[in-house]
């Protein structure tokens, strides 16, 4: 199977204008998860909607597409890119371009998910290590069936575990945080971007709700490996700090 990996980074971001082009340990944000997803995948490309964006990855040596500003989602981003840089791909990769610590492992444990050919999509979890984590909205929980599926993703804490005490909880299940990272068939990202916004989806802001009210599978790839996502001038300070202390 052939595998493209898509990076949707926008410049205009509410709370933190320009995210993809701020400097990490000398280099662009962008250029970082960039480099990370090449390691892996037969292609990759940043898809913007901003040309500071899409000449500072020409300028690293890196491809890119320009995209409509129009768009509500990177998913849709995604799809235009595809349809501009054409070539026969199999499974479409999306990495957030805020996740410069994006490991090669998870991209990997991402693309082997589509070794089953009942995989729409795929995603991934990982662990939650304290109880403090999973009361944590900004969190998103994921409930799996018993082959590796997604049942549920949810804000809220799930499951509930009745007759226990909250600080056990970790003791009794294995409560699985979502990461938004995300595969699909090509010809399932086509289609999925042709969905009316979903009434679960809408409630929990969660897309991917979306695809599993409509039926799509939803595989889930495991990794214990962390991350940290920049979302706040605030987040790319500890960024520097995770480098700096991995070094």
């Amino acid at each position: 199977m052939k595998f493209i990996g898509l990076i949707p980074a926008r410049y205009a971001s509410t709370r933190f204008p320009g995210k993809p082009l701020a400097l990490l340990a000398g280099k662009p944000v962008i250029q970082h998860v960039y480099e990370q997803a090449s390691k892996v995948l037969d292609a990759v490309y940043v898809a913007t909607d901003d040309e500071r964006i899409y000449n500072k990855v020409k300028e690293f040596g890196g491809k890119a597409v320009m995209t409509s500003t129009e768009h509500h989602s990177g998913t849709d981003r995604i799809e235009e890119a595809l349809q501009k840089v054409g070539g026969d791909f199999d499974v479409v990769v999306n990495i957030q371009g805020d996740e410069p610590f994006i490991q090669k492992s998870q991209i990997e444990t991402l693309c082997k998910c589509f070794d089953d050919k009942n995989t729409q999509i795929a995603t991934l979890g990982k662990p939650f290590e304290s109880i403090e984590a999973v009361e944590n909205p900004n969190s998103p929980k994921i409930v799996l069936d018993n082959n590796g599926y997604a049942m549920y993703f949810s804000r809220s804490i799930i499951p509930f575990i009745r007759g226990v005490e909250k600080n056990e909880w970790l003791n009794k299940h294995a409560f699985l945080k979502h990461l938004g990272v995300y595969a699909y068939r090509s010809n399932v990202l086509n289609e999925i971007t042709k969905l009316p916004q979903s009434e679960l989806e809408l409630a929990e802001s969660l897309e991917q709700l979306r695809w599993l009210q409509n039926g799509y599978k939803i595989k889930v790839g495991l990794t214990n490996a962390e991350t940290v996502g920049i979302d706040t001038p605030d987040d790319l300070k500890r960024a520097e700090d995770f480098i700096r202390n991995r070094q």
